[in-house]
């Protein structure tokens, strides 16, 4: 998706036209990807209005990865909430992604250097379905990757680190080369952790699986938002290990995440999985989940904060 060049972004408490919200091609961040980012999104309202998607969730994990990476953060999470609010609000964004990054700027390029300011950006843009619209319902085509997922015994995995993603990029484009619109990572253990982007869930037998934190996932928000919605469903959730094998013999797979939503999986490395096509059950959870975003659920009305 290329991005429209235009509005304005909020820099550090500052609102900054797009066309300079620049940095120096010197900055620490550019070179060693020493920032930490989250992405947010929100949803129009069924009365016109907007409201963002557990907000204060995803501002309190930006807080959490950067003391995960010793980045030092002036701004507290009531702060970075209302840049959230005020970028969409300058913009006259109803749906829309926001993305806050924080990164080390212009001083020093020693790795450890401690010596370069934070710089901490808001910005937020119209996007789509990360898989693509039809991807809701058709499913997308995805593969195991040959890279493997950062173990948590090398890197916070936890926390939304931007260097960390190199990863993830790997993973896609290799999926992209080989004709899939996903890749899907293993851990160094050969388990399943999730995809590029996205956490993952499989259903078989009516009940559902994801894995856990020690698969060195990202607890992903979206992830925890859909295991609430199928307790609510009646439906058994777990988290636990999956093997690939797991994934090939799933009546239903999903990915979950901000961008991707709630995406069902139709085929991976060549194993179609259950009916080819979204399942009823990942269905179902896509209709709740739809419904909480856009306020139509009252059960699910502190998941959003208005605009």
């Amino acid at each position: 998706m290329a991005l429209e060049k235009k509005g304005v972004l909020w820099v550090d408490g500052e609102m900054v036209p797009f066309a300079d919200a620049t940095t120096h091609v010197l900055s620490h961040g550019l070179h060693y990807g020493s920032g930490v980012f989250e992405g947010i999104r929100s949803y129009r309202q069924k009365d016109g209005s907007a409201a963002v998607f557990r907000l204060r969730e995803h501002a309190e994990r930006l807080v959490a990865s950067a003391k995960a990476y010793k980045i030092p953060l002036s701004h507290p999470v009531e702060a970075l909430m209302e840049a959230c609010r005020l970028v969409l609000r300058e913009n006259g964004l109803g749906d829309a992604y926001i993305r806050p990054v924080s990164f080390a700027g212009l001083g020093s390029l020693g790795v450890g250097s401690r010596d370069c300011p934070t710089v901490t950006a808001v910005a937020a843009f119209p996007w789509g379905p990360y898989l693509g619209p039809e991807a809701l319902e058709k499913g997308v085509r995805a593969t195991i990757s040959s890279w493997t997922r950062l173990h948590h015994s090398m890197f916070p995995t936890a926390a939304k680190g931007c260097g960390q993603y190199l990863n993830s990029m790997l993973a896609t484009r290799e999926a992209k080369e080989k004709g899939f619109e996903e890749a899907i990572l293993l851990d160094r253990d050969g388990k399943v952790s999730e995809g590029a982007g996205e956490n993952i869930f499989t259903v078989r037998g009516g009940a559902l699986r994801t894995p856990g934190r020690e698969d060195s996932i990202l607890a992903g928000i979206t992830r925890d938002s859909v295991l609430r919605i199928a307790r609510d469903l009646g439906l058994p959730a777990v988290e636990g290990s999956l093997t690939r094998q797991d994934l090939y013999a799933a009546d239903e797979v999903f990915f979950t995440g901000t961008a991707a939503e709630v995406t069902p999986v139709r085929e991976i490395d060549g194993y179609s999985i259950g009916i080819g096509r979204r399942g009823p059950i990942t269905e179902r959870i896509q209709s709740v989940f739809f419904r909480a975003v856009r306020g139509e659920d009252p059960r699910y009305r502190e998941w959003l904060t208005a605009v």
